[in-house]
């Protein structure tokens, strides 16, 4: 990318933090990229504005039909937020600075941390479909870095620290949550690929071998994007289907969207509770 891209693309982001810091009642404290399973957390939210993410300049527009286009403004408890109603993903035709780019605004409009929830295929043995799997770790195989071509200088340094991407006081806080409450958690690894296929079985056993306990084909680009800006990440899926050997079966995306409504409860609950521990 050479300095004219780049001023380009601070620009997009500039242009629609301005658009939105003009328009919001207040900036907000804490991000969330509600990803398939956590539709259930809006009823949880005092919604001041909603923005339809066509109307925000530069914004990409979600094409998944369970994804939604909205940026919604409101209160959480104490804590005011901005939740994306829909993610974009790599598989869509978005490049990752695309795929990226609300985070970037986010972290302008003043969030200080991030929470993302998503659906993932299960690889663990032990897992069963409708529960959930914090994520404290994750392998990236994706084809494209978000971070590729010259730095951001004003959001992070060239090459950030990906030792902790996932806070560990968010998830041990996130466990406790969970134990009180009696809901069925796990912590584990989740592998971010591009999509749109689901894996193959030979596929599977391979991301079961490098370490994975779960699969996926979002959320890595944006907490590669969040830690370089510094920010705190917690991250939560619900596992829809079971990926371990012998368990593999043919899925719709109707049967996704059944199976994460049973994990949904469960993650609306650590979510909120964590959010409202800030």
């Amino acid at each position: 990318m050479n300095k004219e891209q780049l001023n380009t693309y601070s620009e997009k982001i500039s242009l629609a933090h301005q658009h939105l810091l003009a328009a919001i009642p207040f900036p907000p404290e804490v991000g969330i990229i509600l990803g398939t399973g956590l539709g259930g957390l809006l009823a949880n939210i005092s919604i001041s504005m909603e923005v339809d993410y066509r109307d925000i300049p530069f914004f990409p527009v979600s094409t998944v039909e369970s994804h939604a286009g909205t940026l919604v403004f409101g209160t959480l408890g104490n804590k005011k937020i901005v939740a994306m109603k829909g993610r974009f993903h790599y598989y869509e035709g978005y490049n990752m600075k695309e795929v990226t780019f609300p985070v970037r605004v986010m972290k302008k409009l003043g969030i200080s941390h991030l929470f993302i929830s998503n659906a993932a295929g299960g690889l663990h043995p032990d897992f069963k479909v409708g529960q959930s799997m914090i994520i404290n770790d994750h392998i990236d195989l994706f084809p494209e870095n978000p971070l590729r071509g010259a730095n951001l200088e004003d959001f992070g340094p060239r090459f950030p620290d990906m030792s902790e991407p996932y806070d560990e006081l968010l998830i041990q806080k996130a466990l406790d949550i969970a134990k009180d409450e009696n809901i069925h958690t796990a912590v584990g690894v989740y592998a971010g690929l591009q999509g749109p296929n689901l894996e193959t079985k030979a596929e599977y056993k391979y991301l079961g071998k490098i370490g994975a306990d779960a699969v996926g084909m979002s959320t890595v680009p944006e907490v590669i994007v969040a830690r370089h800006m510094n920010l705190p990440v917690f991250a939560i899926s619900a596992i829809t289907d079971l990926c371990a050997p012998g368990k593999i079966k043919k899925i719709t995306i109707s049967e996704v969207l059944q199976a994460a409504a049973m994990a949904e409860p469960g993650m609306t609950t650590i979510l909120r509770k964590l959010i409202e521990s800030l």
